[in-house]
């Protein structure tokens, strides 16, 4: 039996040349690089997950860029906070005591002030009149009083949040006498 192995060993053909040999090897290292990667590749499940924010400093902080008000902050503080006590009255809010804006009666005035033929704004609801009185003051100014006196940029400064909570207390406030 042995000498049956030694004969069919025998009748082998080695390698016909350095370059067969040379495929065969870069073939095998293909291979088995191919499959090292397949097992020990990270197994994506789909619910990857973004890195966290890194946290901020004093000094990364952009003062242009931090809000006057987030939403959190109680009605009078958004009020206080934003500026809009120093220019308006604000029935409910003890500090707002401002003449240089209209009164913020707006449960009663909003639907007037649409129904104004002078109205240019783009607002159809109440809702949207008191926001775009806000973000955009120019597109409706109150007669008897100044344009060009509320800042534009509360769109870039107010949070919405701090936004939907303003219209929301304004909306409720009716005219006294109305």
């Amino acid at each position: 039996m042995r000498q049956r192995v030694k004969a069919v060993a025998a009748d082998k053909k080695p390698f016909q040349s350095d370059t067969e040999r040379f495929i065969l090897l870069g073939l095998l290292c293909v291979a088995a690089l191919w499959t090292i990667n397949r097992v020990f590749a990270p197994i994506d499940t789909g619910d990857a997950r973004p890195d966290p924010p890194a946290v901020e400093t004093a000094s990364d902080v952009i003062p242009a860029n931090v809000p006057l008000a987030t939403g959190r902050e109680s009605i009078d503080k958004i009020f206080v906070q934003s500026g809009c006590t120093v220019c308006h009255t604000i029935p409910g809010i003890r500090v707002a005591k401002g003449r240089e804006g209209p009164p913020l009666e707006l449960g009663t005035n909003a639907r007037k002030r649409l129904a104004d033929p002078a109205y240019r704004g783009h607002a159809a609801t109440e809702w949207e009149y008191v926001q775009e009185s806000i973000l955009h003051p120019g597109a409706y100014v109150v007669a008897g009083y100044p344009d060009h006196v509320m800042p534009r940029w509360y769109g870039r400064k107010l949070s919405a949040a701090a936004l939907e909570k303003m219209i929301r207390y304004l909306l409720r406030i009716e005219a006294v006498g109305e």
